[in-house]
Order: C-alpha cells, then structure tokens, then sequence
C-alpha cells in the first residue's frame, strides 16, 4: 500500500477548499435569510477561516508526526486562506454577477465602498481580506501549533 506524502501546498489546498465551500455555504444561508447585504456580519467568514486553518496544520502537523518545520505550518495557513478567498471570490463572482445582481444594489446602497463599488473590486477586497486575515490568522495559529523545539527555553529545564 502506498503512502501519500502531504506538502504543505496539497494540505493548503485541500483544507483551502473545504474552508472555501463552508464559507460558501455560510453565505447563501445569509443570502437565503437576506442578510447577504449587513457587511457586519462578513466578521463570521474570518471564523470560518480560523477554523479551516487550524484544521490544515493540525492536519500537517498529524502527518508529520508531530514534527512540523515552522514554516511549512505558516505556508500551510497562508495557501489555506489565499485558496479559500480566491475561490469565495470567484463564487462571488458568479452569484453576484449572475444568479443575484441585486446583491450589489443593497451593498452600495450602505455606500460603505462609494458609488464605484463592482462585482470585480469585490472579488478583489474578497481576495485581500482573504489573503490578509489568513496571515495573521496563520501567524497566530503556529504560536499555539509549533513544534516543541521551537519554543523558548525557561530556563528551568
């Protein structure tokens, strides 16, 4: 039987993926409530996202037995977030574009983004937003998940 060997990339897309469709879903229930439009709430996508981060290095760091380089955790979170916010975006995209054009109407209506808002600088904030909060969220994450070797002495060992 052969063994799959998991690189930070293929965990990143993988868990990507999946943190791209729970962030989907999580949006048409909002669409189908109508309450796609309250920006406010977007904040719940970036709990998706925490999650569907943790969820990758803790997978990463299962298949390597514990022992996970600290940047291959990191890049791992960073795909992860850039994966799952290029396919939101481009979700996005087509929903707002062409299953439910008046999405945008109640988004430039609170005129958060200014009269110019489209659906191609919202799959380009989607992206930002995404690929920022999936840094940070990675960066945080590894203080938590990294490797024994890597955390400072006390001292009183």
């Amino acid at each position: 039987m052969a063994t799959t060997h998991i690189t930070p990339e293929t965990n990143g897309v993988r868990y990507g993926l999946f943190t791209a469709g729970g962030i989907i879903l999580y949006f048409l229930v909002a669409s189908l409530f109508g309450l796609a439009e309250r920006i406010e709430l977007s904040f719940l996508n970036g709990i998706i996202l925490a999650v569907g981060i943790c969820m990758a290095i803790v997978n990463y760091k299962n298949s390597r037995h514990g022992r996970m380089p600290y940047l291959h955790g990191f890049g791992t979170g960073i795909i992860t977030g850039a994966v799952a916010a290029i396919v939101f975006g481009l979700f996005f995209i087509v929903y707002a574009g062409v299953l439910n054009r008046h999405i945008m109407d109640g988004i430039r209506a609170q005129d958060l983004f200014g009269f110019d808002l489209s659906v191609t600088i919202a799959f380009l904030a989607i992206i930002l937003q995404g690929a920022m909060s999936g840094v940070i969220i990675s960066l945080i994450a590894m203080q938590y998940y990294k490797s024994p070797d890597h955390k400072p002495l006390t001292g009183l060992e």
